[in-house]
C-alpha cells in the first residue's frame, strides 16, 4: 500500500497538530454540567430499559465525568477517547437486538466450508485447523496464546493515546478508522450469524438461542495460571453467534497501519509480532475459523480504505477539524 505524506489526508506538520491558542473557558459552567448530566443521565436510562443495570455502567459514567471535570488536558482526552466509549456502549447493547433474529445462523455450513478449503488429513480423517489444535497443544503454545489474547483492546488504547499526545489529526484518523472498522463487522454480525468453533463440540449442529459464552482453548491460560481472566471476558460476551467476522483480527490491523504512517520504527516490528500471534490465536483457541480471521481482515483493510478516502474529501477535512478543535 502506498503511503505518502502529503494530501488533505494526512495532517499538517506543526507541533502536535493543534490550533493557536484559544481563550479557555472554565471547566465548570452551566453547560458544560449541564451536557455532562443529559449525557449520563441518557446512557443510564437507555441502558436500564435495553439491558437492564449492570455495575460496569456506572464506572464508565464515574471515568468520564471523573476525567471530563478533573483538569482541561483530562476533559480533552476523555473528548476524544469517547469515540472508542461510543463503540463499547454499541457493542453492549447488542444484546438487546442479539443477531440470530434477523437471519438464520450458520453453524454446519460455515464448519464445512471451512473444512472444505483449510481441512487436512490427520489421523486417517479430514479435520479442520480448529480440530486438529484442540487435540495437538502445548502449555507453552497455550500461554503465549493466551499473551497475545490479551493485547488486543490494550495495545490500540494505548496506541489511541500515544497518538492523541504526539499528533490529535492522526489520533482522529485512528480511532474513527477503528469505528468504522467495528460498524462494519456489525454489518457482518446481523448478516451472517456464525457459531464459533468450539460450539459444535458442545452443541453439534442444532441452534440454541441463549447459549453462554465460552473460553473454548484459553481456559487452559486461565488453569495454567489459577485465575478467570478469559472466563470473566466471556462471560459477558454480546452474542455467541457472531463470530464472522473476526473483529480481534483486524484491531491490531489498524495499529500497523497507522503505525507505518506515523513512522513508529521499531515498534511496528511488535505490531507485526503481535498482530500475528492474534490470528493464530484465533483458530488455535477454536474462537474463530480461519475464514473468520480472512473476513476480519477484509474488515479491517476495508475500512481503512473508506476512511482513507473520505479524510480526503472536503466534507471529511471540515469533519477532522472539528473534532481536533473539539478536544484542543
Amino acid at each position: 500500500m502506498l503511503i505518502t505524506r502529503t494530501g488533505t489526508d494526512m495532517p499538517p506538520t506543526s507541533k502536535n497538530n493543534l490550533p493557536e491558542p484559544l481563550i479557555k473557558s472554565p471547566l465548570y459552567t452551566f453547560k458544560s454540567v449541564a451536557l455532562a448530566v443529559a449525557v449520563s443521565a441518557a446512557y443510564l436510562v437507555v441502558s436500564y430499559f435495553l439491558i437492564r443495570f449492570k455495575p460496569d455502567q456506572l464506572f464508565l459514567v464515574a471515568l468520564f465525568n471523573v476525567l471530563y471535570f478533573l483538569t482541561r488536558t483530562t476533559r480533552n482526552f476523555i473528548t476524544g477517547f469517547s469515540i472508542f466509549m461510543i463503540y463499547w456502549i454499541i457493542f453492549d447493547y447488542m444484546k438487546a437486538f442479539p443477531n440470530y433474529r434477523y437471519n438464520t445462523v450458520h453453524i454446519e455450513s460455515l464448519y464445512q466450508l471451512e473444512k472444505q478449503l483449510f481441512g487436512f488429513m490427520s489421523g486417517g480423517v479430514r479435520v479442520t485447523p480448529n480440530e486438529y489444535f484442540a487435540l495437538h497443544h502445548s502449555t507453552f503454545v497455550d500461554v503465549l496464546s493466551g499473551l497475545f489474547y490479551l493485547c488486543w483492546i490494550p495495545v490500540p488504547l494505548a496506541f489511541a493515546g500515544v497518538l492523541f499526545f504526539r499528533n490529535r489529526r492522526y489520533f482522529y484518523h485512528f480511532a474513527l478508522t477503528f469505528f468504522l472498522v467495528n460498524l462494519i463487522g456489525f454489518v457482518g454480525y446481523y448478516s451472517y450469524p456464525a457459531a464459533p468453533p468450539w460450539y459444535i463440540p458442545l452443541h453439534g449442529f442444532d441452534f440454541i438461542a441463549h447459549t453462554p459464552g465460552n473460553t473454548a482453548g484459553l481456559s487452559r491460560f486461565d488453569a495454567f495460571f489459577g485465575t478467570h481472566i478469559f472466563e470473566g471476558l466471556y462471560s459477558k460476551s454480546s452474542n455467541v453467534f457472531a463470530a464472522m467476522p473476526s473483529l480481534h483480527a483486524a484491531y491490531m490491523l489498524i495499529v500497523l497501519y497507522f503505525g507505518i504512517v506515523t513512522r513508529m520504527g521499531k515498534w511496528n516490528v511488535l505490531f507485526a509480532v503481535i498482530l500475528m500471534g492474534i490470528w493464530f490465536t484465533a483458530v488455535y483457541s477454536s474462537h474463530h475459523y480461519v475464514l473468520d480471521v480472512l473476513a476480519g481482515i477484509s474488515c479491517g483493510l476495508l475500512g481503512i480504505f473508506l476512511f482513507r478516502r473520505f479524510s480526503k474529501t472536503g466534507l471529511g477535512t471540515r469533519f477532522l477539524d472539528g473534532c481536533v478543535k473539539a478536544s484542543s
